[in-house]
């Protein structure tokens, strides 16, 4: 049976919810920034030669 939570706690989860989502509007918008797509693109080069030059390790417990 679901039980009706108190109106402060749903409107804590609701503030909270809308932080969340104003967050990722603001991801968003920095990640559609072409300095922010240029950036990546240097960083994601990095990590290549990085990993072909030997110099890094898979993080994590799984296999390969």
């Amino acid at each position: 049976m679901i039980r009706r939570q108190p109106e402060a706690d749903r409107e804590a989860l609701a503030a909270l919810m809308l932080q969340e989502m104003e967050s990722d509007r603001r991801w968003d918008e920095l990640f559609a920034r072409p300095e922010s797509q240029t950036l990546l693109e240097r960083m994601a080069d990095q990590a290549i030669a990085e990993i072909k030059a030997g110099r890094s390790r898979r993080l994590g417990r799984g296999k390969g």
